[in-house]
């Protein structure tokens, strides 16, 4: 039997480890975001020492003023589209480890303005590895990209890491074309430095405080909090859903690996996704959010003609479960029920912040 070619972890404990992070110097790109609001009260738990460089937080209310992320990092605004501004948000925080997040992450808005999602998406992550390449300090990046990274042919088993990458619509292709800019620049320029640059494909994300426009489930928790029926799109497309603190363990995980001695060998592409049963069709995500919800909870089949989008898409997480020591430990039921709990609970006037932390400590103790 031929030997794995990646090192065990330094710990199977599958929670980020507080030694590691305790004290690094780490830049979250789009900082401002929901995963990227998550991410940052997590590092902040861990000890770290955290900057952020995003665009102003979008519409309101939104996580990063709702949760107060901002308090105890070093925010820096700026446009990943700038060139310039990423580089002087780098020589800034001079951070030891990157998490690229930073992205224009909706389908359908790739078809209104596909210019601005190959800027943002293509080009700021360019800029993002450019600014790493002249920054000495950056040891480890992740990427962050995207399942719908794949060329999607309806399969309907998980792609693995080793699938062929392409897109139908502007932001599935957008996003196959950063994992292949990361890979170009690992090649060329950061692995001759032994800077170690690896990529993470996730699936869809839920969690409390996603208030973004033209997503399911904010979609969904807004009309049920109005006491509207939800309009629905596509019933039947069936998403890899999972909740947001799964991914974002897998590149904590990750970021530590590639900080290792044998680092290096783990600077490829990387699935987060969960397991088959929890793939659902979005008629099932509405269903369930409408019981935790309530009875008065209910849903409608848009008439509108909408731009195609891909029926069925899943990931295969097999390679990060084996070499990262990583799982999800969350079932989709659960995941719904923490986020309806989550928006409940804010909408009473629990403390968005508070009720963050209080998921992050509950998925840690899931993993002891």
């Amino acid at each position: 039997m031929q030997p794995s070619p990646y090192p065990l972890p330094r710990t199977r404990d599958p929670n980020p480890d507080p030694a590691f992070w305790a004290g690094r110097r780490v830049l979250v790109t789009g900082h401002t975001g929901f995963k990227g609001g998550w991410l940052c009260l997590w590092l902040q738990r861990l000890g770290a020492w955290v900057s952020g460089l995003a665009l102003a937080p979008e519409g309101s209310p939104n996580l990063f003023e709702a949760a107060g992320i901002g308090a105890g990092i070093d925010s820096h605004l700026a446009d990943i589209r700038d060139a310039g501004a990423v580089r002087a948000g780098l020589t800034a925080t001079a951070p030891e480890i990157v998490i690229h997040m930073a992205a224009q992450a909706l389908v359908r808005a790739s078809y209104r303005d596909p210019l601005a999602t190959y800027a943002t998406n293509v080009m700021g992550t360019a800029h993002v590895l450019e600014a790493v390449r002249a920054a000495p300090s950056v040891r480890a990046v992740v990427v962050v990209t995207s399942d719908k990274a794949y060329e999607n042919r309806e399969w309907p088993y998980g792609y693995r890491e080793t699938e062929a990458l392409g897109g139908h619509d502007p932001y599935s292709s957008s996003k196959a074309c950063a994992e292949l800019v990361a890979s170009a620049y690992r090649a060329s320029f950061l692995a001759e430095r032994d800077c170690r640059v690896a990529t993470a494909r996730a699936g869809n994300v839920i969690g409390g405080g996603d208030w973004s426009e033209d997503r399911l489930v904010p979609d969904i928790v807004r009309a049920f909090a109005r006491g509207e029926s939800v309009e629905i799109r596509a019933p039947h497309a069936t998403r890899p859903w999972q909740h947001v603190l799964e991914p974002l363990s897998g590149y904590l995980r990750l970021a530590e690996c590639l900080s290792g001695e044998d680092g290096a060998r783990y600077a490829e592409a990387w699935n987060f996704g969960p397991a088959d049963e929890d793939c659902r069709p979005v008629a099932h995500i509405v269903d369930e959010l409408a019981q935790a919800w309530g009875a008065d909870a209910l849903w409608h089949l848009s008439a509108t003609i909408h731009p195609h989008e891909a029926t069925f898409l899943k990931v295969d997480a097999a390679k990060a479960r084996a070499h990262l020591g990583w799982d999800r430990r969350l079932r989709l039921d659960a995941a719904l029920a923490w986020t309806a709990a989550w928006h409940r609970a804010q909408a009473g006037g629990a403390s968005a912040r508070d009720l963050t932390l209080a998921q992050i400590a509950a998925y840690e103790r899931l993993g002891a």
